[in-house]
């Protein structure tokens, strides 16, 4: 299993913003927030290919990650992997990956309430800052 991340380009938004909605669907049904257009207008309003990169298993493009920079702070944002690959352990070496590269600051995300990726978080160390009735905010300390 060869799990390995290359930069965006801007041409990747397109399958990218198809990727996220499928991968949201079922928790921002599950919250009562699934809105087909805005799903998708989102990605394409935040995506910035030089802080994204694209997950690549095994030579084919199944996901992406981005590491925003906000002061000393990085957001972790857009971590998604395509359904067929989830649960083989490649969201582990991907995330991984990220937190291993240099960065002084915390680390911070936020997660849908009921998402299965916050268990992956947890095991990394990150904690929750505050929650609402839909996003549970996170940080992982620098140190």
């Amino acid at each position: 299993m060869t799990v390995s991340l290359r930069p965006s380009t801007p041409e990747d938004i397109g399958w990218l913003v198809e990727l996220r909605a499928v991968v949201l669907r079922a928790d921002l049904e599950r919250l009562g927030r699934y809105e087909a257009v805005r799903v998708r207008e989102r990605m394409r309003a935040s995506f910035v290919p030089a802080w994204s990169r694209i997950v690549v298993f095994d030579g084919t493009d199944v996901g992406s990650i981005t590491a925003r920079p906000d002061g000393a702070d990085r957001w972790i944002e857009h971590f998604y992997l395509s359904p067929d690959v989830q649960c083989q352990g490649i969201g582990s070496k991907v995330l991984r990956k990220v937190l291993d590269e240099p960065h002084d600051g915390d680390t911070r995300l936020n997660v849908l309430q009921g998402s299965a990726a916050r268990r992956l978080y947890e095991r990394f160390g990150f904690v929750v800052d505050n929650e609402d009735n839909i996003d549970v905010f996170m940080t992982l300390r620098a140190g």
